[in-house]
């Protein structure tokens, strides 16, 4: 009934799950006792060689990061293949680890996958990786898919018990809010020791005997830290105006009072000028001066970037009226604020029930201005 090794002993993690078996305390989240070991994919591309071990061929990988992986993270920050850039869950092979060398855990999105090898130069180990479904540690661990019952059936499925001789797992600090470590011991026996926040730190972690000084602790939120996290917003925006400026483009034509032609390259033209301002306003400046901007709300602060950037573009405009000018002035600084207070999900200090009360008050104002702005902008052309 239940697996052998060798040498016709229960092996370490299979005596312990029939213990729990018989305690009636298994969870859901574990694989059948007579589950297969499952290992990743070797065609992978960041895949170097093979190591043998009782579980089979684990895969090898390197600290050293080709083209195309520079490349695939490129992509990704820049929105580009974003939801399908992961590795196969399992167990990998950091240079020529042993049983002794240690286990480090990550997430199954490459490039958390990638940062953790990356810091790791020079040294074995083996790499856990969970399968969280593409999404880094963080957010992982907020959501649930970098979870304790995640870890506990991965340990599992990977076999580690045969692979290392220690019982020790080495987890990115910023999975605590999912991971129980208690309940991890409990289930398989192996201990939790969370890492520093930033992989780069890994190295001097390791050499002080697994301790995390309060540097290593503490999150920063800096200017070049902010400006990473801006070009997929940024990309999702712009396609975002891309299709809302065929739509001025069009009723403007049919409400100007030139040819259609002429009045919808006109309105066209306004419309992206005007849409490209607020989204720089609101999704590359405000992020960049996050902290400098006054008021605590995200929409607040994209407001009050918007406002200047609205007036520079529009006083270098020539609007038939001064109703469309304000119409635009609303629609921008309105698409500003919204634009900013996307962000609340990428920064380190904003909380869930922060943002969901900056959410009641502000969308439906931010959607209350640009419906006004348009509706200013459609009675411009009857009042000219």
């Amino acid at each position: 009934m239940f697996p052998v090794s060798r040498e016709g002993m229960l092996t370490g993690h299979d005596a312990h799950k029939k213990e729990m078996v018989m305690l009636n305390v298994l969870p859901d989240f574990m694989p059948p006792m007579d589950a297969p070991v499952i290992l990743p994919g070797q065609s992978q591309p960041f895949v170097m060689g093979l190591l043998q071990t009782e579980i089979g061929a684990v895969p090898v990988i390197t600290s050293e990061l080709s083209r195309i992986d520079c490349w695939g993270s490129f992509k990704a920050r820049w929105g580009v293949g974003r939801m399908h850039y992961a590795v196969d869950p399992g167990l990998y092979a950091l240079g020529g680890p042993d049983a002794k060398s240690p286990v480090f855990v990550s997430a199954n999105y490459k490039m958390s996958f990638d940062h953790l090898r990356r810091s790791l130069r020079g040294r074995d180990g083996w790499i856990l990786v969970l399968d969280t479904v593409g999404i880094n540690v963080w957010c992982a661990a907020g959501k649930g898919t970098f979870g304790t019952g995640e870890l506990v059936r991965r340990i599992f499925l990977a076999g580690l018990d045969r692979v290392v001789s220690h019982r020790t797992l080495i987890l990115p600090q910023l999975s605590a809010p999912g991971v129980a470590a208690h309940r991890v011991r409990q289930y398989s026996g192996f201990k939790v020791i969370y890492g520093p926040i930033r992989a780069d730190d890994l190295p001097v972690f390791l050499d002080n005997g697994m301790k995390a000084t309060p540097e290593m602790k503490q999150l920063t939120f800096t200017m070049t830290e902010r400006a990473v996290l801006i070009p997929i917003e940024l990309v999702e925006a712009l396609r975002a105006a891309a299709l809302i400026v065929p739509f001025f483009a069009i009723i403007g034509g049919f409400l100007g009072h030139r040819t259609f032609s002429e009045s919808a390259l006109q309105n066209g033209m306004v419309a992206a000028g005007a849409l490209l301002t607020a989204v720089i306003s609101g999704a590359v400046l405000t992020p960049l001066f996050l902290p400098f901007v006054p008021g605590r709300a995200f929409s607040l602060k994209g407001f009050v970037i918007g406002c200047p950037f609205s007036l520079f573009f529009l006083t270098a405009v020539d609007f038939p009226s001064r109703l469309s000018t304000v119409a635009w002035f609303v629609i921008m600084t309105s698409l500003s604020a919204f634009l900013a207070m996307n962000f609340t999900g990428a920064s380190t200090y904003t909380s869930l029930s922060g943002v969901r009360k900056e959410m009641r008050w502000s969308l439906p104002l931010e959607i209350a201005g640009g419906s006004i702005g348009i509706l200013l902008w459609l009675a411009a052309f009857w009042i000219h």
